[in-house]
Formats: structure tokens, sequence, C-alpha cells
């Protein structure tokens, strides 16, 4: 059964085109490791909680916007190899492909599927 990967993430505004370029990099590698579909999101209409939000969850600041993406893997043994690949592979490492927000703020987890889309 597939198996995803959620996350999102507080990025600054200014640099959303510098968290395009790190995700279409990151999106190639993934599929090398055996992801089946990455996508990410730029938030548009992400408004702020009362008690939970997307804003809230990343603690965004002024001047960011939230993002998020997901990652599709066609089980969570392949994810797993595939993780572990993507964290020693050189095109990831932050002198080569820095991560253009702050990763502390990020949130992550693996799901597995109770209703699989269509």
């Amino acid at each position: 059964m597939a198996y995803i990967d959620i996350f999102v993430a507080p990025v600054p505004t200014a640099n959303r085109e510098q968290y395009k370029k790190h995700a279409e990099i990151a999106a190639v590698i993934f599929k090398e490791y055996g992801a089946l579909s990455v996508a990410e999101c730029w938030g548009d209409d992400v408004p702020d909680g009362k008690l939970t939000s997307f804003p809230m969850a990343v603690k965004l600041k002024e001047g960011e916007t939230v993002a998020s993406g997901w990652l599709i893997w066609p089980d969570k043994a392949t994810r797993d190899t595939g993780m572990a690949k993507m964290m020693e592979d050189p095109r990831m490492q932050p002198d080569v492909n820095p991560m253009p927000f702050d990763g502390q703020r990020m949130i992550f987890g693996g799901f597995q599927y109770l209703i699989e889309p269509e």
C-alpha cells in the first residue's frame, strides 16, 4: 500500500523562487529514490486560527508564507530507504542546495492511506 509523507514549512516570502528551485531539485532526487509523485504548494488562502492553524503550527513570522507538500511512495519500506539515501545525497547538502527556510519550524510526518484517491 502506498505511503505518504506530508510537510508544512514557513518560507520567507522573498525566497519563493529559491524555494521553488530547491523543491525542483529535491523532487528529481526523491523520484530517483523511489517516490512515485511529489507535490509542492505555496500558501494562498491560509488563515490564522484561534486554537490551531497552519501559521500557528509553524510559528509563522511576518514576511513568511506557509508552504506545504507531499510525497507518495509505493510503500513505507521504499520511503524509509529513499529518505535515508536523500539525507546522504551530495546534491541535497546545505552547501550545494541550502534550504531557503527555517527547517526547525517545519512539521512533517509519514501517513498510511485510510481511503486512497481514485
